[in-house]
């Protein structure tokens, strides 16, 4: 597994990344960046955990919005994405107070 070095709101994370799949991750990285600043731009929350976990609750909500293709499964097993896996890295980027590390 590739390590990757991406920022997100100024602060910078070293990220594993399967080989071949850069390009889906910076793709998300920017997902994830460009909502958590315009959170913080909005000028309402300041904590960055709390801007985290609004920047994740919005992702996942335009996620499950999106129409599903024709005879499609759950999300989760016609994205190829382990969602699992993610929490996992989400909740190891947490650290053991919730506070982002």
């Amino acid at each position: 597994m590739k390590q990757i070095e991406v920022t997100i709101m100024g602060q910078s994370y070293l990220l594993g990344c399967p080989e071949g799949g850069e390009t889906s991750l910076l793709e998300a990285v920017g997902n994830v960046d460009r909502e958590m600043c315009a959170i913080r731009d909005a000028g309402k929350v300041k904590a960055r955990e709390r801007i985290a976990v609004l920047a994740a609750l919005n992702l996942a909500f335009a996620l499950a919005e999106r129409p599903l293709p024709a005879a499609a499964g759950t999300p989760a097993q016609d994205s190829g994405v382990d969602l699992e896996a993610l929490i996992k890295r989400i909740d190891q980027s947490l650290g053991a107070d919730g506070q982002l590390l």
